[in-house]
């Protein structure tokens, strides 16, 4: 007699599964980098201020990296496919939604909209996969995953830059719609239904403690830099916003301790398992120096060397591009021998990398002298997917898989917000000293009665008030001014600026490598795997798998 796991196993195949469960994936993550380099088209075309632009961006990191959480454990109760599905039409629509809106106002609204979608769908795809995949099969599903992510969130400056130029920024949400649609048909037709054995409830005391938490954190990170951790409302502040997020996540953890004999919102259990626990610190940690490479490097490219977005882009593609390939060849080698080393190398070789990036960067520079680092760089981050997830949800049970998903991807998120803020206020920070020092070297090239109020003007920087991006860091010349003296105290600035933001990224970027350090030698702490042969007597993985 044929069990129904088996008959349920055959209705479906699992790599045409993991095709749209990529492709929603592709599309999610995308969106946290594509919006950046459209950045001034944007500006231009809907008027919107600098505080205008900043919730462009950050609305829909803010909304997805709250709900994480929430949506991973609403798959557990009401089904995978369902969240999956409901997320990929609210993200499609408002992708659309984006795409015609007429004012900045619209536009963050709408990107709010998208993080919900976003949020909705992201734990879906590893939950499915642990489930669907048996676990000697999971690294190399888990090794197209990860290739899949690395290569959206590396991949959206060179995408975005072809479209921006080519087509214009409302292309850059448009481009969802088509994908989108493909991804629900594909989607509703190939995935399994994994409905849920008993019937559940969701824990509304713990979803509203964790979503207010995780907002007042992430809103305080993110905004911190921009009010340079001061005043935000009144006598609010920063820091005060981050300490209450903080002590509602640690009410929000008393509260689930004590649900854990019914049914909490993140089953501490999860935790009881080390090698869970340390890859959550593992993905932080990878974003933390994902975000944190990528925000001084960008830049430097375009604000250092020149460079256009698409150029910028184009020469970041390389470590995608190498990323994209040695993914799956991890993951098949972690399904064979363990991830544990395979991890600890990848990590080993993006901090290296990143390392002969920061020697190759001088303001002289060509995108040539920078390409042996990325490649270490992208080889290292190839390595680090797979084994990653791989550990993480090795030991997962198939009904905790939504609430591991949505815990280990809001860290991820998490990190990188961490990594961002942490970056930018000690590359700003870091700016201010080595424009003085740059300043005051080159002082003896300025005019005499010109050199003091210049260099009294450089004091300004330090309170981040100026467009760091686009190399705006002197005071305003006078209107006038005569030709040679103000083309004499331009190239003073632009001067001074090249060699104080390359000093200072040099600086800042062994923060990033710090952290993928110490998160290299956390991967020791890893317990190997122990190698027991499957027995029919195993339950079948899919097992509870239904077809739709």
């Amino acid at each position: 007699m044929t069990s129904p796991g088996v008959n349920a196993e055959r209705r479906y195949n699992p790599w045409v599964v993991l095709v749209a469960l990529c492709l929603g994936f592709f599309m999610i993550l995308l969106d946290t980098t594509i919006v950046n380099i459209a950045i001034p088209q944007m500006s231009e075309h809907l008027n919107a201020s600098l505080s205008d632009v900043l919730w462009i961006i950050n609305a829909y990191i803010l909304t997805y990296a709250v709900l994480l959480i929430t949506a991973g454990r609403l798959g557990d109760l009401y089904g995978p496919k369902q969240l999956f599905l409901i997320g990929l039409v609210i993200f499609t629509a408002a992708s659309a939604a984006c795409g015609f809106a007429q004012s900045p106002t619209q536009l963050i609204i709408f990107r709010v909209i998208q993080g919900v979608g976003g949020a909705l769908l992201t734990p879906q795809t590893l939950s499915v996969l642990t489930t669907i995949f048996p676990p000697d099969k999971r690294g190399a599903a888990f090794g197209i995953w990860g290739a899949v992510a690395g290569v959206a969130t590396l991949a959206g400056p060179v995408l975005g830059g072809w479209l921006v130029t080519d087509f214009g920024w409302r292309w850059i949400f448009f481009v969802n719609v088509p994908v989108g649609v493909l991804t629900l048909g594909l989607a509703a037709v190939v995935m399994p239904n994994l409905r849920p054995e008993r019937r559940h409830r969701l824990d509304w005391t713990g979803t509203f403690l964790v979503s207010a938490g995780l907002f007042l954190v992430t809103f305080g990170l993110i905004e911190g830099q921009s009010h340079d951790w001061g005043k935000v409302w009144g006598p609010i502040t920063i820091v005060e916003i981050i300490v209450a997020g903080v002590v509602v996540l640690g009410l929000f953890a008393v509260h689930q301790w004590t649900q854990q004999s019914g049914e909490p919102l993140v089953p501490f259990q999860i935790f009881r398992d080390r090698n869970f626990s340390v890859m959550n610190f593992v993905a932080a940690s990878i974003a933390f120096g994902m975000l944190g490479l990528f925000l001084p490097l960008t830049i430097y490219l375009q604000s250092v060397l020149g460079l256009s977005a698409l150029q910028a882009g184009l020469t970041t593609a390389p470590m995608s591009l190498i990323s994209m390939f040695i993914a799956p060849v991890a993951g098949r080698t972690a399904d064979r021998f363990g991830g544990k080393w395979i991890l600890f190398a990848g990590l080993s070789l993006f901090s290296t990398g990143m390392g002969v990036l920061i020697a190759s960067s001088h303001v002289g520079s060509s995108r040539l002298h920078l390409l042996p680092g990325l490649i270490v760089a992208g080889v290292g981050l190839g390595l680090t997917f797979a084994p990653l997830q791989t550990i993480a949800m090795r030991n997962v049970e198939p009904q905790m898989a939504g609430a591991a998903s949505g815990m280990i991807n809001t860290t991820r998120q998490l990190g990188g917000v961490i990594g961002a803020a942490a970056v930018g206020a000690l590359l700003q920070a870091q700016l201010s000293t080595h424009l003085k020092t740059a300043a005051t070297a080159s002082a003896g090239q300025l005019p005499a009665q010109y050199r003091s109020q210049v260099l009294d003007g450089l004091s300004h920087v330090s309170s981040g008030s100026q467009d760091i991006a686009g190399g705006q860091i002197g005071p305003a010349l006078p209107a006038g001014l005569p030709d040679q003296a103000r083309a004499q105290l331009n190239a003073f600035f632009t001067a001074v600026f090249h060699e104080g933001f390359v000093g200072a990224m040099r600086v800042t970027l062994w923060l990033p490598i710090a952290v993928m350090g110490c998160a290299a030698l956390s991967v020791l702490l890893v317990r190997r795997r122990k190698t027991a042969p499957r027995t029919a007597a195993e339950p079948d993985v899919a097992a509870s798998a239904q077809q739709a």
